[in-house]
C-alpha cells in the first residue's frame, strides 16, 4: 500500500486553487545574498560556540521572568519610561544649577592711578574684587576671566602668560583672614600660575582663574594680577576684561538634597523587598542575576548617598571624596554585573582565579582612574585654588590614554562575550528571554548615558571636567535628574522583572514529583530541585534525544 501511494503522480497545482511564482530580478538576488550570509555564519557559529562543551547551566529559582507575557513587559517598560520621564519633566522645571554674576575689570582701576599705568591696566592689575554672598549651599566657588580684544587679523592668536591670586576671607565680624597668598604662605610671594589664552579675532576663550572647592566665609576678596600680555595688549589692544562669579545654585542643591533622599528611601524599601522574597531559598538555588542584584542593590544605596548631607556640615574633603568613591564604585559594579552575567549564563563553574578575576583586570583600572583623577584633583585644589589639571599634561595625558586602553579593551571583553552568550543560548527556552530583557535594559541605560554626556560634556569628558573648567551649558536640572533617575529605574526595573514568583519549595521529593515544578527537558531553569544525573546531562542530549524519537 506504500509503495502504490507513493507512486500517485502529484495532482495539479492549478486545480487546488493556489500556484506559486518563481520570484526574479533584485528580489533573488537579495534572498540568495542573505542565503550566502547565513551559510557563511553557520560555519563560524560552529568554532564560536561548540554546544557539546556545554554543560547543563545551574538549577535557579523560578523568576517572574518566566512567567511573564507581552502585556506585562510592556507594562514594565511602559512603568520605566514613566519614572524617568517624570524625574526629566521635573529636572527641566526646576532651577539652573549654577549662578553667576560678573564684574568688569575697568570698574576695578584705582582711583588717581598715573596715566600711563591706566592705559596698561587691563593687562596687567591688579584687579580686587569682592565676590557675591556665598552660603553653605552654594558648595564651591569659580572665577572665570574673559578678554576681548581690537584684533582684526584673520588668524588664532594663542599666548602663554601668567596670574597670580591672593584670596581673604571676610569673618562674620568684617575681617580679612588670609587663605591663600601673601601672609597665608609665610610673606612669601605669591606662586604664579601659568594659563593660556586663545583668541580668534575679538574674542577669547575663557580661563579659570581659580576654584574654591569648600567656602569657610560668606565673602571673599581676590586679587587677580596678570604677567605677560603687556606685548600682546600692545599689539591687539586688550578692550576690556570680564570676570565671572560662578557658583551653585542654593535652590538647585535643595533639590538635589531632596531627591536623592527621595532616592535613598525608595532603594531601601526595594532592596529590603527584593531580600525578603529570596530569604525562603537557598543562596545556592538563587541565579547569576539574582546574586548580583543582592550586591547592586546596597550599592545603589550607597551611591544615592544618605550621608550627603555631611558636604554641608562637615565642611571639608573627606565628604566630598567619600561621595565620588561611592558613585565610582557603584558604576563599576554595573560593569562588571553585565561581564559576569553575560558569561555566567552559559559556565556552571565560577571560579574567582578563572571567572572573576579576568573580570576584574579589565574593570579594575577604570575604577582607580576614576578614583584616582578624583582625589587627585580635589587634594590638589584644596592646597592651591589656582591649580588646573592642565598644568600637568603629562601626568593627566597618560592618564587619559590609560582610561581609553582600558574602555577599549572592556568593551572588546563584553562585545565578545555577548557574541558567545547569543551564538550558544539564542535558541534555548527560557535563555533567550533572559539575554534579551538583560540586552534591552542594557542598551537603553548605555544610549541615554551617552547623549546626556555628549550633550553636556563633549566627545572628550576628562579634558571638559565639569568640576575643572566648568565649560558646560546646564540650563537646568534635568541633567542631574537624567543620571540618577535612569540609573536607580534601571535597578528596580531589574530586581522586580528578577524577583521569584511563587511558594519556596524546601523538600527535594516535593520539587522532584510534584509536576507543577517540572519543566520541558530543554531548560532547568524552571526546576527547583532535580536529579544528579539530569544536572549533569548535557544541552544536546535532550535533542539528541528527541531526534531519536522522531526518526523511530
Amino acid at each position: 500500500m506504500a509503495s502504490s501511494a507513493s507512486s500517485k503522480p502529484p495532482e495539479d497545482a492549478s486545480k487546488l486553487g493556489y500556484s506559486y511564482v518563481t520570484p526574479a530580478g533584485m528580489c533573488l538576488r537579495f534572498r540568495q545574498s542573505l542565503a550566502q550570509f547565513s551559510d557563511l555564519f553557520s560555519e563560524f557559529n560552529k568554532y564560536i560556540a561548540p554546544a557539546y562543551h556545554h554543560d547543563r547551566c545551574e538549577r535557579s529559582v523560578h523568576m517572574r521572568l518566566y512567567s511573564m507575557n507581552k502585556r506585562e513587559f510592556a507594562t514594565v517598560f511602559l512603568a520605566f519610561f514613566a519614572c524617568f520621564g517624570l524625574g526629566i519633566f521635573i529636572g527641566l522645571a526646576g532651577p539652573p544649577i549654577t549662578v553667576m554674576s560678573k564684574v568688569s575689570g575697568s570698574t576695578l582701576q584705582p582711583n588717581g592711578s598715573a596715566p600711563d599705568t591706566a592705559t596698561t591696566y587691563l593687562a596687567r592689575g591688579p584687579f580686587v574684587m569682592r565676590t557675591p554672598l556665598l552660603t553653605t549651599y552654594s558648595q564651591q566657588l569659580w572665577i572665570i576671566a574673559k578678554l576681548t580684544t581690537d584684533n582684526t587679523d584673520d588668524e588664532m592668536v594663542d599666548k602663554k602668560f601668567h596670574i597670580s591670586v591672593q584670596i581673604e576671607g571676610l569673618t562674620a565680624e568684617h575681617k580679612p583672614m588670609p587663605v591663600y597668598g601673601g601672609a597665608h604662605n609665610g610673606g612669601a610671594d605669591v606662586k604664579n600660575r601659568t594659563r593660556h589664552l586663545s583668541c580668534s579675532y575679538e574674542e577669547c576663550d575663557e580661563f579659570t582663574v581659580l576654584h574654591i572647592g569648600f567656602l569657610d566665609y560668606a565673602h571673599y576678596i581676590v586679587t587677580v594680577q596678570f604677567y605677560g600680555l603687556e606685548a600682546f595688549h600692545q599689539r591687539y589692544n586688550i578692550r576690556s576684561v570680564q570676570f565671572y562669579f560662578k557658583s551653585y545654585n542654593p535652590a538647585f542643591t535643595q533639590i538635589e538634597i531632596w531627591f536623592r533622599f527621595i532616592f535613598v528611601l525608595f532603594t531601601f524599601i526595594i532592596t529590603c523587598w527584593f531580600a525578603h522574597t529570596l530569604r525562603k531559598y537557598p543562596m545556592n538555588d538563587w541565579s547569576i542575576e539574582q546574586k548580583w542584584l543582592s550586591i547592586l542593590l546596597p550599592l545603589l544605596l550607597l551611591f544615592n548617598n544618605p550621608i550627603f548631607p555631611l558636604i554641608f556640615i562637615a565642611n571639608n574633603w573627606f565628604p566630598g571624596i567619600i561621595d565620588a568613591l561611592l558613585q565610582t564604585t557603584f558604576l563599576c559594579g554595573i560593569l562588571m554585573f553585565w561581564l559576569c552575567v553575560y558569561h555566567g549564563l552559559r559556565q556552571n563553574e565560577r571560579k574567582f582565579l578563572t571567572f572573576y578575576l579576568p573580570k576584574l583586570i579589565v574593570v579594575l583600572p577604570i575604577w582607580l582612574c576614576a578614583v584616582v583623577l578624583g582625589i587627585w584633583e580635589k587634594c590638589d585644589e584644596l592646597n592651591d585654588p589656582t591649580y588646573s589639571h592642565f598644568e600637568d599634561s603629562e601626568n593627566y595625558n597618560g592618564l587619559k590614554v590609560f582610561v581609553s586602553i582600558a574602555g577599549a579593551m572592556y568593551l572588546l571583553y563584553l562585545g565578545l562575550l555577548m557574541l558567545k552568550a547569543y551564538s550558544e543560548l539564542r535558541s534555548m527556552p527560557y535563555f533567550d528571554m533572559r539575554l534579551k530583557i538583560l540586552t534591552l535594559l542594557m542598551l537603553i541605560v548605555l544610549s541615554i548615558s551617552l547623549i546626556v554626556t555628549m550633550q553636556h560634556f563633549g566627545f572628550d569628558t576628562l579634558e571638559d571636567n565639569f568640576i575643572a573648567q566648568l565649560y558646560t551649558s546646564y540650563k537646568s536640572s534635568a541633567q542631574f535628574m537624567c543620571f540618577y533617575g535612569l540609573l536607580n529605574f534601571y535597578l528596580y526595573a531589574m530586581a522586580y522583572v528578577y524577583s521569584p514568583s511563587g511558594p519556596a519549595v524546601h523538600e527535594p521529593i516535593i520539587a522532584k514529583d510534584n509536576p507543577t515544578f517540572s519543566m520541558i527537558n530543554d531548560s532547568d531553569e524552571e526546576v527547583m530541585y532535580g536529579s544528579d544525573e539530569e544536572s549533569r546531562r548535557p544541552l544536546n542530549s535532550a535533542c539528541r534525544k528527541g531526534n531519536d524519537y522522531d526518526s523511530d
